[in-house]
């Protein structure tokens, strides 16, 4: 259990961390210590920020794992994105909002072959606001499971974020939990249940990126409902 305390740094952040440590460096270097200790904090949050832990996905037929850390906002039901091609008939949307120190490796919420990948060059409104999944930078993805169901998927680069990464390729085969990609810097990802779907989680709620269940296919008893305490 002992590696799983301090958890792997994803690649992403190695130059990131560089960058902040070199200049933290130059700081001291320079005479400019009270500065200098701002970057040691800002590089160790940039180490934070790029955090990759183990994680223990729920493996079962029909499951909808959370592909983010993160809190769920409002979810609606909309009509999904026409890149994502999963026709004009209303989804419910669960979404999912990262802010800086959530992890910010994505993961697949199901399991199957990834069908599209979208990018959308875009503006960076807060990724919690609602217009944020029409107007922000964001790249859409749509899966198809073993069952032939069509899931969509999108990550939507925040106020802060500039940049979207992604790791697969049209036609790749994922298995839920699996990484797919990361935001860097704050964001949020929207999830398109399939029809059949109802959403096991509820608004305020916190997720966690391939381990929380946002909807299984098998429950058939409608949305969740719930109370802060």
């Amino acid at each position: 259990m002992a590696p799983n305390l301090i958890p792997a740094i994803h690649p992403e952040g190695h130059k990131f961390a560089f960058i902040f440590a070199a200049a933290t460096l130059a700081l001291f270097w320079m005479g400019w210590d009270i500065i200098g200790w701002v970057g040691v904090v800002l590089t160790l949050w940039c180490l934070y920020f790029f955090r990759d832990p183990v994680r223990v996905t729920p493996d079962a037929d029909g499951l909808v794992i959370s592909p983010a850390d993160g809190l769920v906002l409002p979810i609606v039901t909309v009509i999904p994105p026409e890149e994502l091609g999963l026709g004009s008939a209303p989804r419910t949307r669960v979404s999912i909002f990262m802010n800086v120190f959530d992890v910010h490796v994505n993961r697949a919420p199901v399991s199957g072959e990834v069908k599209t990948i979208t990018y959308i060059p875009g503006k960076f409104f807060n990724a919690s606001l609602d217009k944020a999944s029409e107007d922000n930078e964001r790249q859409l993805f749509s899966m198809e499971t073993e069952d032939g169901k069509l899931v969509g998927f999108v990550q939507i680069a925040g106020l802060v974020a500039r940049r979207i990464v992604g790791f697969v390729h049209e036609g790749d085969t994922l298995e839920a939990g699996e990484r797919f990609g990361l935001i860097r810097f704050g964001s949020r990802v929207d999830v398109y249940l399939d029809e059949s779907m109802a959403p096991l989680v509820i608004e305020g709620q916190r997720t966690i990126a391939g381990e929380t269940i946002l909807a299984d296919r098998r429950v058939t008893d409608g949305p969740r409902t719930g109370l802060a305490r």
